[in-house]
């Protein structure tokens, strides 16, 4: 959990600009990040409330809703931010 905890510490903060954002800009053309929206804001407040101990069916669900954070051609830096950072998160949640 150390190694989450860095992790949570270094994205978060860019996380929380970025996905309203991508959502936005991309979730007509990409509607999955709608659902990468509703997963990131549960993982979000679970941290916030310090219940990181039980994020595994968020993460499943996150891999399963982005074929396993494979980045769509046709988007901008920032969604691709997005996934990797998220990945970053899942890889360190200790699966």
């Amino acid at each position: 959990m150390k190694k989450f905890n860095k992790i949570v510490e270094k994205n978060m903060e860019k996380l929380n600009l970025y996905v309203p954002v991508v959502e936005r800009v991309h979730g007509g053309s990409h509607p999955e990040f709608y659902d990468v929206r509703k997963l990131f804001d549960k993982i979000s407040e679970k941290i916030g409330k310090n219940e990181t101990e039980d994020l595994e069916k968020e993460f499943l669900q996150l891999r399963k809703v982005t074929n396993n954070y494979s980045i769509p051609e046709d988007v901008c830096e920032s969604y691709e931010a997005v996934y990797n950072m998220l990945e970053e998160l899942d890889r360190s949640y200790g699966r």
